[in-house]
């Protein structure tokens, strides 16, 4: 995390801002996950973030779900065929309305701009998802930059279905185990403080297993791979950096 030390209540009215401004440039599960974090962080008190305060591209706001936008085959062949290194298997167009840059084994990297705010993220969908029989939207685990709000690191899941909220949740990676915090169909690391720990940890591993609850009350599971997210979230990186 390598965010200053500022207050919660401050904290999200930032989140509430990033919100504005994604919404102006499109609505999908990056959109949906800055919305829903800023409102349903309120009851938490955050505490100091040293790389990724906010959560995901932003968090918890809406309670609306709409659905994420569904990759088209077509769209994603043209933008491999323009982008050099984008392969078909990411969509054209990403969350939020952003544009695919290009991809890293399993991981896409993606930027989106408006005004002076510029949001780069590096993105994968889950490999495996089980029970196989349960049907479910498409889910997105991806980190986020945010310069504008000096936001770095920022770790987000649309899950794909609406959670239990503050049901049993957590993300899987290598030996470590991160409780999340669920909020509609998104979720976040439920300690801000390590989401810079958990970066490091998916960068010297293979996959991300995450477990949550539907509202439901059915185990969900789902399996990223981390198959070139280091490049991908390095390439993010330098994308804001800029």
């Amino acid at each position: 995390m390598i965010r200053p030390m500022i207050t919660a209540s401050l904290q999200r009215g930032i989140a509430a801002g990033i919100l504005s401004a994604i919404v102006a440039i499109g609505t999908g599960p990056a959109a949906q996950a800055q919305s829903q974090r800023s409102t349903g962080q309120s009851s938490r008190s955050a505490p100091a973030k040293p790389a990724a305060a906010s959560k995901p591209a932003a968090k918890p706001g809406s309670t609306a779900k709409t659905s994420p936008a569904k990759p088209a085959a077509a769209a994603a062949a043209g933008a491999a065929a323009g982008a050099g290194a984008a392969k078909a298997t990411q969509a054209a167009t990403g969350p939020g309305g952003a544009s695919l840059l290009t991809s890293y084994g399993d991981w896409g990297v993606y930027t989106a701009q408006t005004g002076r705010s510029k949001i780069c993220y590096a993105l994968s969908q889950p490999k495996d998802r089980l029970p196989k029989n349960v049907n479910r939207d498409p889910a997105y685990l991806f980190v986020s930059f945010r310069p504008a709000e000096n936001v770095k690191n920022e770790v987000a899941l649309v899950l794909g279905f609406t959670a239990k909220e503050n049901g049993p949740a957590e993300a899987a990676v290598g030996n470590a185990s991160y409780a999340l915090l669920t909020k509609s169909a998104n979720a976040w690391l439920k300690n801000p403080a390590e989401e810079g720990q958990a970066i490091a940890t998916m960068a010297r591993s293979g996959t991300v297993t995450v477990k949550t609850q539907s509202v439901r009350g059915s185990s969900l599971t789902d399996r990223y791979s981390l198959n070139g997210f280091s490049k991908a979230l390095e390439h993010a990186r330098k994308e804001c950096a800029s």
